[in-house]
């Protein structure tokens, strides 16, 4: 009987697509997704540090050091091209710009170059955005390398020793080992011939929170269980039509547009209220500055809970189950997750893995949340994220109309 028992099983795993599809494709189809994410990182695809340099010093130290910044490989300068006619292969801007680019997400990071009261050792300070909190440690190593190598050049002309440029080669592409900077810089092996400038990392935007982790991740947590919870929802359609209930509704004089924008009234409805439970529930309870944010918030919990509604209703109507429904739903929406950045910060992933997570639509709303509540931005510069979540909504919304038509009788 036993061997019976395992045999109607097998059978009906055999023949149960949907079942098939999540105990063997699923897994593997998730294990090649985190692979392309965090393999990539190992294979030179990592994007570049998008920095600023604001020099208020101008020396010759300075000069040198923002020089070999701008030769290494694993930084990308702002602005991309040099502004200033001399030669040098940077840009300088101003404090109160750099702090803004900062702020905006324009640049990863910035450098500042300080007067001190020591006029030959200047002040560096490194803003950094700890949304992305592996960027201003790599950032922080690679400045402390550059202006090591750039006050030695500066007090020991006679005897220069190469520049590291990225990863700790020189300019000319010779390995320096770690103890080159430390063995050049002591005189008879005892006393130092200089001290490397004071460096200090500070963070422009994540120092002003009350609970910066809540306010990095609560969105993403967000909009995953959004979609679960309208998807969900959005399968009384099949039951509907399997029980006969929207035949009758049809015979009743309702038309399909009707039932559609009716469950999508209802959909989005759900979903800014459950937006608003969770968010609600993370201001009180762990910090959340949501109501200083009221506004962006409102504006797009609107627009996100109605792309979602008509992301539902699209996927209902294209299935032909409500069991079909379930599973391609898990398949949709933990791709758009991994890819969207709401299981993995989108700053751990290649450029190319960017750009393709830019056209899951979940994508979008992570990032007007995360300019809402970590930047705090004003309304207005949020409309690229609305008008994209807008668009996405009347998209899935046409293609769940043009799918129902098997279903109108008239």
């Amino acid at each position: 009987m036993i061997r019976t028992v395992f045999t109607i099983s097998l059978l009906r795993l055999w023949h149960n697509r949907a079942e098939l599809v999540l105990t063997f494709l699923v897994p593997v189809m998730f294990f090649s997704i985190f692979a392309w994410i965090f393999g990539s990182r190992g294979t030179g695809s990592t994007p570049k540090l998008k920095v600023a340099i604001c020099d208020e010093v101008q020396s010759t130290s300075t000069q040198k050091t923002a020089t070999l910044l701008a030769d290494m490989q694993s930084l990308q300068l702002y602005p991309a091209s040099p502004l200033a006619g001399d030669g040098r292969p940077y840009s300088t801007v101003d404090r109160r710009s750099v702090e803004s680019l900062v702020q905006r997400g324009t640049v990863t990071a910035a450098i500042v170059f300080k007067p001190s009261d020591d006029p030959t050792q200047p002040t560096i300070e490194i803003l950094a955005d700890s949304f992305d909190q592996v960027a201003g440690q790599v950032l922080l190593a690679l400045v402390q390398k550059s202006s090591i190598a750039a006050t030695f050049a500066s007090q020991s002309a006679d005897s220069p020793i190469p520049y590291p440029t990225s990863g700790g080669e020189s300019s000319s592409g010779a390995v320096l080992p770690a103890s080159a900077f430390q063995t050049a810089a002591m005189a008879g092996g005892s006393k130092p011939l200089f001290q490397p400038p004071p460096i200090a990392l500070i963070d422009v935007l994540g120092a002003r929170k009350s609970n910066p982790t809540i306010a990095m991740y609560a969105a993403g947590i967000a909009v995953m269980f959004l979609l679960f919870s309208a998807t969900t929802a959005s399968g009384s359609l099949l039951e509907e039509r399997e029980n006969s209930t929207l035949e009758r509704l049809f015979n009743s004089g309702l038309s399909i547009d009707q039932l559609l924008m009716g469950k999508w009234v209802y959909l989005m409805s759900i979903g800014c209220l459950q937006m608003t439970v969770m968010f609600t529930f993370a201001a009180a309870v762990f910090g959340l500055e949501l109501r200083k944010h009221l506004e962006g918030f409102i504006a797009m919990t609107i627009v996100t809970s109605g792309a979602v509604a008509s992301f539902a209703l699209m996927l209902a109507t294209l299935s032909r189950t409500r069991v079909q429904l379930g599973w391609l739903s898990t398949i949709v929406i933990l791709t758009m997750s991994a890819l969207g950045g709401s299981m993995v910060p989108r700053y751990l992933m290649s450029a190319s893995i960017q750009r393709v997570g830019q056209w899951t639509f979940n994508a979008w709303a992570l990032d007007g949340y995360n300019k809402v509540f970590w930047r705090e931005l004003p309304l207005i510069e949020i409309r690229h994220e609305l008008t994209v979540l807008v668009v996405c909504a009347l998209v899935f919304m046409i293609i769940a109309r043009l799918a129902a038509n098997r279903w109108d009788q008239r």
